[in-house]
């Protein structure tokens, strides 16, 4: 859903342990990638020492990022949600894209299954459309928006309600991975992406336009 919106000089923030960076990432194509925590830095830093100029790993934030460079492409996967003051970290990563460049972000979705897991790894919140929306600045035009995984919903909506696990046990995510993932991608396609726990959405910066 999101390749086509990835052009040859990539920013990740938030990039974990790499498993986007390894999914999405083409041969040729300058990706940045942004971990702050020590863990998953030294983890992410392993898994690319020996790709070059090609993958760049920093154990920063953002804010603390001291290139001056400009992106074609800057991702935010399951991360804005972790950061208290997500309106001005949006405005940040707007500012460091080229014109025409994309703005990728995935998060959980409604407010309403926030739960202890979501408390115990760290999210101030989740998104709807609106409130996600609302955070879009104006240089900003959406080109996709998008709910994902409608079986992954009824499962939040049972631990959020029921369960209240701070944390998935192991063959509870192995059956979401090997059952609902599957089952959840041929429904949302036939809802339309209307519906999901998670929403997807893609910003493009508009070009700068000098006007005589």
């Amino acid at each position: 859903m999101v390749r086509e919106y990835l052009g040859a000089e990539v920013l990740e923030v938030g990039a974990g342990i790499g498993t986007i960076t390894k999914g999405l990432r083409e041969p040729g194509v300058r990706w940045v990638a942004l971990e702050p925590d020590d863990k998953m830095f030294h983890v992410l830093e392993s898994e690319f020492r020996n790709f070059g100029s090609e993958v760049e790993v920093f154990g920063e934030t953002l804010t603390e990022y001291a290139g001056t460079d400009k992106f074609d492409s800057i991702l935010y996967f399951d991360v804005l949600e972790h950061i208290e003051f997500d309106a001005q970290e949006v405005e940040l990563a707007c500012s460091k894209l080229n014109p025409n460049g994309y703005l990728i972000i995935l998060v959980p979705a409604h407010q309403s299954l926030f739960s202890p897991f979501d408390k115990a790894i760290g999210h101030f919140r989740r998104y709807g459309r609106r409130s996600l929306g609302s955070l879009r600045p104006n240089n900003m035009n959406q080109v996709l928006s998008r709910y994902l995984d409608s079986g992954g919903y009824f499962l939040s909506w049972a631990n959020s309600k029921f369960l209240e696990q701070s944390a998935p046990t192991r063959s509870q995510v192995y059956f979401w991975d090997s059952f609902v993932i599957p089952v959840s991608r041929i429904v949302d396609s036939l809802l339309g992406f209307r519906f999901g726990k998670s929403l997807l959405v893609v910003w493009q910066a508009r070009p700068n336009v000098t006007r005589p």
